[in-house]
C-alpha cells in the first residue's frame, strides 16, 4: 500500500488540531495517525467508511465453501517469458 505524505499525521497534531486533521481526512478519504512513528490509528472520513462497511457487510454473506469456489476459480497468471 502506498501512503501519501500528505496522509500522515501525528498523534499530538491530532490531539490540538482535529478540526484541520478531520477535513483532512475528508478531502483524502482517510488520514493515518502516527505515534513515535510507528502507525498508531486510521482516520476515515464518513463517506469512506461506509463504502467499507458496505464492502464488509456483502463479504460477511459468503460461506468459507463460497470463498473457496471463488478463490478456486480466479485463473492463476502464467510467468511472461
Amino acid at each position: 500500500m502506498n501512503i501519501s505524505m500528505d496522509a500522515i499525521v501525528s498523534n499530538s497534531d491530532i490531539i490540538k488540531n482535529y478540526k484541520t486533521c478531520r477535513d483532512k481526512a475528508e478531502k483524502l478519504g482517510k488520514i493515518f495517525v502516527m505515534k513515535y512513528n510507528h502507525p498508531d490509528a486510521v482516520l476515515f472520513s464518513i463517506q469512506e467508511y461506509e463504502r467499507f462497511s458496505s464492502f464488509i457487510e456483502y463479504l460477511e454473506n459468503y460461506t468459507n465453501n463460497d470463498i473457496s469456489k471463488i478463490f478456486d476459480s480466479l485463473v492463476k497468471a502464467e510467468p511472461q517469458d
